[in-house]
């Protein structure tokens, strides 16, 4: 799949997690619209019946795709929620180097998301995903800010995102490429907490 930001973790065991990995992998190679159950089913080397058992349509395998990856992140926004008011500098760091990792083990599913943004909207995870997002990035505004550090908040989720796709056909290593990701969104957020 090309140089990124991380390895896509080939998830082992389960019918329904290999599916899931076949069907992203297909959809990275030749889009969305052009991937079909039956490649799917040929490239795991199952009858259509068996896919059929787990999942009806594509859509439904990309919207529990998204499902599944997106736990980790629920898992943080509802960790970072918990955290006391008001948050420290140190917790908000915390969220990004969590961030960071669990865009790092999503990558593949972060690219689909950016390659197929007409789907994201039909299928609604784009809207999932935009909540998400805003619900992260309350826990990293401090209250009272100017819109300067506002922005500044903002942006650092944005070079989160943005970073992995830019970076990803760039010489280097995934885990440096990250943390140097990692730093400069740590460094827009020190400076709207001490703004």
């Amino acid at each position: 799949m090309g140089t990124g930001i991380s390895k896509p973790q080939q998830r082992r065991g389960n019918t329904r997690q290999r599916i899931q990995d076949v069907a992203l992998e297909l959809i990275s190679e030749q889009g969305y619209e052009k991937t079909s159950l039956r490649e799917i089913s040929e490239r795991l080397g199952v009858t259509k019946a068996a896919l059929y058992y787990h999942f009806k349509t594509k859509e439904d395998i990309v919207v529990s795709l998204f499902s599944d990856l997106m736990t980790p992140i629920d898992e943080l926004i509802a960790w970072a929620k918990e955290q006391p008011r008001p948050i420290s500098l140190e917790t908000k760091h915390e969220i990004l180097a969590r961030y960071s990792l669990d865009l790092a083990n999503a990558a593949p599913l972060f690219r689909f998301m950016q390659e197929n943004q007409a789907t994201m909207r039909e299928l609604s995870i784009g809207e999932n995903f935009k909540d998400r997002m805003k619900d992260l990035l309350d826990q990293l505004v401090p209250e009272g800010v100017s819109l300067t550090d506002r922005v500044r908040c903002f942006s650092a989720l944005f070079s989160m995102h943005a970073g992995m796709f830019v970076l990803k056909d760039v010489e280097g290593d995934p885990e440096e490429k990250r943390k140097a990701i990692l730093e400069v969104a740590t460094d827009l957020v020190t400076q709207a907490h001490q703004g």
